[in-house]
Order: C-alpha cells, then sequence, then structure tokens
C-alpha cells in the first residue's frame, strides 16, 4: 500500500460555465432541498482520502453567498469564456500545486444531479482493480465524466486547448480505460426543459 498522502484522489468541480441555453446560472438550481452545485460538492468531500477542488467562473460571487465551500479549495478561472478545457487546466494546476503528489484526479461537472460518491469510488476501484490508467463512467452508449486519470495523463491534460473536454483524451486511449456504469449519467442540465424534466 503506498502511504496515506500520495494515496489521496484529486476530484476537479468544474462549475465555471454561464449556462447560456438555461438563462440563470446551473450551479443554483435547487435541487434535494439544495443546490445542483452543493449536491456535488457534498457527494466529493465525503469521500474517503479526497482533496476537493472546486472551479468557479461565470456567477462566482453569487455562487460563493449561496453554496458552503468550507470543504473545498476554490479556484477562479478568469479564461472560462474560452471554453472547459480552460477550467480543466485550471483546477489541476491547483490541485498539483498543493499536492504535487497526488496521483490520480476525477474531474466532474456540476449539472450530473444524480453523481453520488458511490459513482467516485466506483471509478477509483476500477482504476486500481484494472490498472487502467483512465476510468469513466459509461451511460447512454457513451462514455464521460465524471472520469479518473491517473498522474500519467496530467501533463496531456494540461495541454488540452477551447472547447474540448476530457472526452476527447478518453477517445484517443480507450485502450487504457475501464468503463464503470452510471445509469444516470445521461441527465444533465443545458436547458430549461431539462430542469423541468428534473423536477417531475
Amino acid at each position: 500500500m503506498s502511504t496515506e498522502n500520495s494515496n489521496k484522489t484529486g476530484i476537479i468541480i468544474l462549475a465555471a460555465g454561464n449556462s447560456s441555453r438555461l438563462g440563470r446560472p446551473k450551479q443554483l438550481l435547487e435541487f434535494k432541498k439544495s443546490f445542483l452545485l452543493q449536491n456535488t460538492i457534498s457527494e466529493a468531500v465525503s469521500v474517503t482520502n479526497s482533496n476537493v477542488i472546486v472551479v468557479l467562473g461565470s456567477n462566482k460571487d453569487a455562487i460563493q453567498k449561496e453554496i458552503d465551500l468550507s470543504q473545498t479549495t476554490v479556484v477562479f478561472n478568469q479564461d472560462w469564456e474560452l471554453g472547459m478545457s480552460t477550467s480543466i487546466v485550471c483546477g489541476l494546476q491547483k490541485l498539483l500545486e498543493q499536492h504535487p503528489e497526488c496521483q490520480r484526479c476525477i474531474i466532474a461537472v456540476c449539472d450530473q444531479p444524480f453523481v453520488t460518491a458511490k459513482v467516485f469510488e466506483d471509478l477509483i476501484n476500477e482504476h486500481q482493480k484494472t490498472e487502467k490508467g483512465i476510468a469513466a463512467a459509461s451511460y447512454a452508449e457513451t462514455i464521460g465524466t465524471p472520469v479518473l486519470f491517473h498522474q500519467k495523463y496530467f501533463d496531456i491534460l494540461l495541454e488540452i486547448k477551447g472547447q474540448q473536454g476530457a472526452k476527447k483524451i478518453i477517445n484517443s486511449f480507450l485502450e487504457d480505460t475501464a468503463a464503470v456504469v452510471f445509469e444516470k449519467g445521461k441527465i444533465d442540465i443545458d436547458t430549461p426543459e431539462d430542469y423541468k424534466k428534473l423536477l417531475s
């Protein structure tokens, strides 16, 4: 077993977007008597040995007022308008600055309402069991977030640009990717209709 410190998992929650199609900050949509972002944070911080980084951008003041970020490290991505890649880079840089020994990180988004600590733990367990460098959630005939990357992929993650998310890297290294079933992962909130459907 490695020492406890190096065994920690970074969990980077991307919450910097401006929810243009929704018309209001999706981070602050109410769900399960809380907010979407708060639910994701609560699940992430309950994962054993996790360091949670929250990347904020658009609406950061409103979000900081409403969300309990005390158990997380918050980083502000001033380039959030340039796409999701900038938030991944920003979050990973912060994680490595604080925990240079970190051996793996999970990238999560704040608009998958059904993400749970168990989903995160399943990714970690599958990664350890299969020894594959990537463990990604699988749903609706695709694989995507949340996704775990071993540190050997950190340099590649730090190089991504524009609208690219983690998906491009997963697709480039499918032979080193383990899929973990997360049925409800296909539910995410991009439009007012998505949110109505969630509440009903």
